[in-house]
């Protein structure tokens, strides 16, 4: 649940959790006959463990200590990892379409036949790496600095990306409008620090990238010693790159990755890469861009004439291959797998089906959630969940109006970006169309090539256009939420219309606790360290006094600093200014929806489910949707690359900083996670 980037879109990483019962089942259940739920699992409770030294530990202890991660996956547990059910339920709906007669253009034919396309590894093995022969070729008839970047302005098209990185999203300064942007781009590993840090746990994922660079060139036919030299060469030349680019946290400062400017302008200070050509040939009519990262373009810029011609090409051969290489035959695929293994831990290759799943969900995503929504979801959910976001909001606006280091002036501002909000639940009112779009039920390379060269012309489609609104940037079947700061929108997809986040038989201590808090979480992104420079209308803009600015400064870097002494592996910390926007929407999070259920009858109440009275089971549900375990390897990567800190202190992290918790379990000075006041931040 973060701000995304638009342009190079959700990266991150989504598991598991065994679900009893979902909401998305309702549709095909008889509540009548539906298991009763309690909501609390009191038995997995850790009577070991005192609420106050550690609460993620005391709700899940027991849960934690004897769960089983698969062999084929990186951790269980709920959110993101709760997107292995929801893959199982639309395998389903894949299932029954690839085996359906289905009217050739519909929705049903274009899914089924790719995900059959992609389950026939025998056709796939047997093509080997003819796929990409072609594509190879060209970079080998490459011989000047023109036609290298002639290749590489075609391989975008077909979602090919090496050294440039290019999108359309909306102009900060002027939301209403898209722009083109141009990113940092060209490495493989996870990011930039990974090719300079000596620690024995990144040399190991240096080595290991290096090995499967090698494996790339030894598969296309090169002797293992040449294979060795080439993945050499690129190494060299992706940590130049990393070298001029901006680490995730540099990446985080609105202001200092905006930089509009005339084509013309960089066609002269930048004339090796040669933007009005460049552009032209990626089919962007534009006269201006915004070049996020400006270093990283002079950065390349020289490099395109001091690094050789045959060195370009084994780059560019490295970067396709790296690009193509879970489409190709099975060598391939064990190849990415066994990098893979380095920074995720997973031990066992994901199925076919696992894999084909994901890639349906990836490429005609909308399509398929049609399928989904049409199937599992329930239509009442919308409602319910949107009569919880108008609480919420209201609960937000009487925090707003008691805070004690905000002016009334901005107080206003506030109040008028937080109405503004728009709010989308469940699925878009409109669906997108792949009309334009042949899926062939056998041919699993050309397939995937149609759908990217679709998603690049519905991007380049929006260019210099007015922003729609209506659009949604995630598949409906995801367990995700997110804030869109140039929109001002918050969107709950169906997929998190769940337990443990929602479900329609539960008090309203569950309900406010889950999916009430991922609610507050989402509106406080409005207002986190990065949503707070943006105006209501989208704009950044600022909007705040001088002296409220300085305070709101002041309280985020004290959250930066705690968060910074959280210990995840070792002597792994937290990133206490990486997490700065997701801590802030945590700590946010909590409290607004704590402050709505209190406007409830049973949080106005006091009588007891289970033993536990409605603030206990309050949070109690909060330390329940965060119920992860993860390897070690991958929480290691997590840490390095992730803006959400780990699940433990999603929980530990807000609810030691917030006295109506103190309260209901009664912590006192000596419990470990026990704070006294001057020592808890408060934001929002």
């Amino acid at each position: 649940m973060k701000f995304i980037n638009f342009s190079q879109f959700f990266k991150d990483m989504k598991k598991i959790l065994t679900l009893c019962s979902v909401i998305t089942l309702l549709i095909v259940c008889n509540h009548a006959n539906a298991q009763v739920r309690t909501f609390v699992d009191v038995a997995g409770l850790d009577p070991a463990v005192k609420p106050g030294d550690n609460f993620f530990r005391y709700v899940n202890g027991r849960w934690y200590d004897t769960v089983k991660i698969d062999n084929d996956q990186a951790g269980v547990g709920s959110y993101s990892f709760l997107n292995i059910p929801q893959k199982r339920l639309l395998q389903n709906i894949l299932d029954s379409v690839s085996n359906a007669k289905n009217n050739m253009g519909s929705i049903e034919q274009k899914v089924g036949d790719f995900y059959t396309s992609g389950m026939d590894m025998a056709t796939i093995n047997r093509r080997g790496y003819t796929p990409v022969k072609e594509i190879l070729s060209r970079i080998d008839a490459i011989n000047s600095i023109p036609s290298l970047l002639k290749f590489v302005a075609a391989e975008m098209k077909t979602g090919n990306r090496s050294i440039i990185s290019f999108g359309v999203s909306p102009d900060n300064k002027n939301s209403k409008i898209n722009i083109a942007h141009v990113y940092q781009g060209g490495i493989g590993l996870p990011e930039k620090t990974y090719y300079f840090k000596t620690d024995s746990a990144t040399l190991h994922v240096q080595s290991a990238y290096k090995i499967y660079l090698g494996d790339l060139f030894r598969l296309t036919g090169s002797n293992a010693t040449v294979a060795k030299r080439y993945a050499g060469i690129v190494y060299s030349i992706e940590k130049q790159l990393a070298a001029a680019s901006k680490t995730n946290i540099e990446l985080r400062d609105i202001e200092a990755n905006f930089h509009k400017v005339a084509v013309s302008q960089v066609n002269k200070t930048q004339s090796n890469i040669s933007w009005v050509s460049m552009l032209k040939n990626i089919g962007a009519v534009t006269d201006s861009i915004d070049m996020a990262q400006p270093a990283y373009y002079d950065k390349l810029n020289t490099m395109l004439k001091s690094v050789s011609i045959s060195s370009w090409k084994a780059y560019l051969k490295a970067a396709t291959l790296q690009n193509y290489a879970d489409r190709l035959s099975q060598p391939f695929v064990n190849a990415g797998f066994a990098f893979n293994k380095v920074l995720s831990g997973e031990d066992k290759q994901k199925s076919r089906q696992q894999i084909m799943t994901a890639n349906v969900d990836n490429y005609l995503g909308m399509a398929l959630g049609q399928l989904y929504v049409k199937r599992y979801f329930n239509e009442g959910a919308k409602q319910r969940v949107l009569a919880l976001v108008n609480n919420l909001q209201k609960s937000f606006e009487n925090r707003i109006n008691q805070l004690d280091w905000m002016s009334d002036s901005t107080k206003q501002k506030a109040k008028e970006k937080l109405y503004t909000i728009i709010k989308k639940i469940g699925y878009p009112d409109k669906w997108r169309d792949y009309d334009k779009v042949k899926i062939s039920r056998t041919h699993y390379f050309e397939n995937l090539l149609s759908l990217s060269r679709n998603d690049y012309q519905y991007e380049l489609a929006k260019l210099n256009k007015p922003v729609d609104k209506t659009e949604w940037m995630t598949t409906p079947s995801t367990v995700t939420a997110y804030y869109n700061p140039p929109a001002n929108e918050i969107v709950f997809p169906a997929g998190i219309l769940q337990y443990p986040y929602f479900d329609f038989t539960a008090d309203d201590a569950i309900n406010y606790g889950g999916i009430g808090m991922v609610i507050g979480h989402e509106m406080t992104h409005a207002f986190d360290d990065q949503g707070s420079q943006f105006d209501k209308d989208g704009n950044v803009k600022n909007w705040w006094t001088k002296e409220d600015l300085q305070k709101f400064k002041q309280k985020t870097s004290q959250l930066a600093a705690l968060y910074s002494t959280f210990t995840v592996l070792d002597t792994v910390h937290i990133k206490g200014l990486l997490t700065l926007g997701e801590n802030t929407a945590d700590n946010g999070g909590v409290a607004i929806a704590y402050d709505a259920f209190k406007m409830t009858q049973q949080g106005m109440g006091g009588e007891k489910i289970d033993g536990f009275t409605p603030d206990q089971r309050f949070f109690l549900s909060i330390a329940r949707i965060w119920r992860v375990k993860t390897r070690d390897a991958f929480l290691r990567t997590y840490v390095n690359t992730n803006p959400h800190s780990p699940a433990m202190w999603r929980v530990n992290g807000p609810l030691m900083y917030f006295a109506p918790f103190y309260k209901a379990f009664n912590l006192q000075p000596g419990d470990k996670n026990y704070k006294s006041e001057d020592q808890r931040v408060r934001i929002w």
